[in-house]
């Protein structure tokens, strides 16, 4: 995907962080957020000015990539940069401010054409399904996704707007539920009555749950301390069923089909329990943190460590994370493009039992990947080692 002159580059800059990441690395740290300012598209081509290129590989084609414009990755950057900034030195909080506010032009191509705060996965000024994707963009009018309420959260906080903004988009939200009209219909039939939210905002889309997006609206709804509503409610309690019945590692891609992972599932749990204490939440921590721990000493995968390394400093234990044993370059490691964070999930969408026996085969999943992020959840490892460091030394 890069040239080879340019992988050089990297690798040989950043080979240092093979021997051992240590908390408060500046080096590393510095390293990571060039990479990612390096990687932020400079002019508008095949992907808007100030975007992250993200891509698609089609679950039963590997072989294939190819460019997917969305907001997604972006509005996730610029979130995260947002919530580790203060942990970073001057300099680098120059380079992250720079990063964040060259994202904010990109992200009007994506917003509720009617003015709304709300924002689409995809261009809603040329609407477009699986961009690039060839006789698909066929449907690109008839089939157009409606928005949604991940990508609105994210970007709302992504973009800091204000807390006007961000009560009309919840407001709006309460009009997406599970109810008597529009029953969910494809989720266990023990949560089949819980009023939580729907990941869409559109009226003739099926309900859909996914434990990573309420996640991430009740995140939002806490970041701006919003008016709590009986669908926030709701959308709790689900999360809790679900962690209490252990179906986030027992089914992790059925109630979370648009990520799909164990350990991203208790990344975004964890990040929700940081915003704001939830008392309902709380009584899970032993639990959850008993399972990142578990998971994170069985895995392999570079990725998912970082993921559960995060999680465990989000909750306050000192992670076991450490790659003295890496012999394969840095960059490689870290822009490995079999590390999907988001799933493109068709199936998510169907009654049961089709969603699962679709879902099983493959067909309409979709793996997202950009490299630019990956980089930015190594960061974000660091930047909580060197805060939770520092808040070490202040108790002793």
């Amino acid at each position: 995907m890069y040239p080879t002159w340019l992988k050089v580059i990297v690798c040989s800059c950043l080979l240092v962080c093979v021997i051992q990441l240590r908390a408060g690395d500046s080096l590393v740290m510095r390293k990571l957020l060039q990479r990612i300012e390096q990687l932020q598209v400079k002019d508008n081509s095949v992907f808007p000015a100030g975007s992250f290129p993200s891509y698609r590989t089609y679950a039963l084609n590997k072989d294939r990539q190819k460019a997917d414009v969305n907001p997604f990755f972006t509005g996730l950057i610029a979130f995260t940069l947002r919530e580790i900034q203060a942990d970073l030195s001057p300099g680098l909080q120059e380079a992250a401010a720079r990063i964040i506010g060259n994202t904010l032009p990109a992200f009007g191509k994506f917003r509720n054409r009617t003015g709304r705060p709300t924002y689409n996965f995809w261009p809603t000024d040329t609407p477009a399904i699986f961009p690039n994707g060839g006789w698909l963009n066929l449907f690109n009018r008839s089939q157009a996704l409606p928005d949604d309420l991940d990508d609105t959260g994210i970007i709302l906080m992504a973009t800091a707007a204000d807390s006007a903004a961000a009560a009309k988009a919840h407001d709006i939200m309460q009009e997406f539920t599970n109810n008597g009209k529009r029953p969910v219909k494809n989720t266990f039939s023990k949560y089949r009555k819980i009023g939580a939210y729907s990941t869409w905002f559109g009226k003739k889309m099926p309900v859909d749950f996914d434990i990573c997006v309420l996640s991430n609206v009740l995140y939002m709804v806490q970041h701006y301390r919003l008016r709590w509503t009986a669908a926030d409610s709701a959308s709790l309690e689900l999360i809790t069923n679900i962690i209490a019945d252990k179906k986030h590692t027992e089914a992790p891609s059925y109630v979370s089909p648009h990520y799909g992972s164990i350990p991203i599932i208790l990344y975004h749990i964890s990040r929700l329990m940081l915003a704001a204490p939830l008392p309902a939440l709380e009584k899970y921590r032993p639990q959850l943190i008993a399972e990142a721990k578990t998971y994170l000493a069985h895995t392999k995968n570079f990725a998912d460590q970082v993921l559960l390394g995060t999680t465990l400093l989000r909750w306050g234990v000192q992670s076991d994370t450490s790659w003295t044993h890496i012999t394969t370059s840095f960059h490689r490691l870290v822009e490995d493009e079999s590390f999907s964070f988001f799933i493109a999930n068709m199936a998510s969408m169907l009654p049961d039992p089709l969603k699962k026996w679709l879902g099983s085969t493959g067909a309409g999943k979709f793996y997202y990947y950009c490299p630019a992020y990956n980089n930015l959840l190594l960061l974000e490892y660091l930047a909580l080692q060197k805060r939770m460091a520092l808040t070490l030394r202040k108790t002793q």
